[in-house]
């Protein structure tokens, strides 16, 4: 029971990660209809920038993280204005394969500025793991499951109780419709970047202090967090945080009880699975306005 415990924490960690991935897939999804491939990369970002302004520039926890945050936001306003906006008119095949090109893009200039190497630093409260039946709980993974259960009520609070968000939702069921009725479509598309992004920095930090963090962990982590989306239904976030979190634990009980090197094939299994069985997900509907509710 102590082993099992111990794989099911360490899945709820992962899962909690892969949740808020899957969150900015359905943040910007619900606003635009584009899947965005560099959602992963904005994870990797707010975590190597907080390692930057923490660790590097010995800037105070607090200062850090918003600025962590804010500089991760702008580089999603970069991009929906340098790359999305310019093709928006385009077919949505070529704006996904423009996400493609941002990820490897922004790759490569994190490797080009912190290495190969990977980054941490010190857990947001410091203290020995918690003892639970035998298996221990980090501190940190409190953290990290706690900043997701806070971000699951307030994406769903913001989009089903704002006007700002219900604008934002409009945006993709019917831009012209949206139009008519006075919304700002363009700067619509632009919050939902920068908010998607600044969701992935959360994720980030939370996460680096527990996993560590490298340049090149955003691929897997968009593949990871596109799989909870699907899961759940795509544009529905409450579907994509169950989806993230059975994922986590499928994968620490597949490294824990099969192999190590297996986990990763987890999430592309389930992805083949759901697209064959029930490519709405499992929360989801074949209808748009289904589509579109959180």
């Amino acid at each position: 029971m102590s082993v099992f415990l111990q794989f099911l924490f360490s899945g709820l960690t992962t899962g909690a990660v892969y949740a808020m991935v899957g969150l900015g897939f359905n943040i910007i999804y619900n606003a635009t209809s584009i899947i965005n491939l560099a959602q992963g990369e904005f994870v990797v970002i707010g975590g190597l920038m907080m390692w930057y302004f923490s660790e590097a520039m010995k800037l105070p926890f607090f200062i850090s993280a918003i600025l962590a945050v804010a500089s991760t936001g702008l580089i999603g306003l970069l991009m929906e204005r340098l790359t999305i906006r310019p093709v928006k008119k385009s077919d949505l095949l070529l704006m996904i394969m423009i996400t493609i090109a941002v990820s490897i893009v922004l790759r490569g200039i994190l490797m080009f500025k912190f290495g190969k190497d990977p980054y941490t630093y010190a857990p947001f409260t410091e203290g020995e793991p918690i003892h639970i039946y035998g298996a221990f709980i980090q501190q940190q993974t409190l953290w990290v499951i706690g900043i997701t259960l806070f971000f699951i009520i307030l994406i769903f609070l913001f989009f089903n109780k704002t006007m700002l968000g219900k604008a934002m939702k409009a945006c993709a069921v019917n831009p012209v419709a949206a139009r008519i009725t006075g919304i700002n479509v363009d700067k619509m598309v632009m919050l939902s970047f920068v908010l998607s992004a600044m969701m992935g920095a959360v994720a980030g930090i939370a996460v680096t202090p527990i996993t560590l963090m490298e340049y090149d962990r955003g691929p897997m982590l968009a593949v990871k967090g596109f799989c909870a989306a699907i899961m759940g239904g795509l544009g529905r976030g409450r579907g994509s945080v169950i989806g993230g979190f059975i994922i986590g634990i499928l994968e620490s009980m597949t490294a824990g009880y099969i192999h190590s090197g297996a986990k990763d094939a987890v999430a592309l299994v389930i992805i083949l699975v759901i697209l064959f069985f029930k490519p709405a997900g499992i929360f989801g509907s074949k209808t748009i306005a289904d589509l579109r509710r959180f």
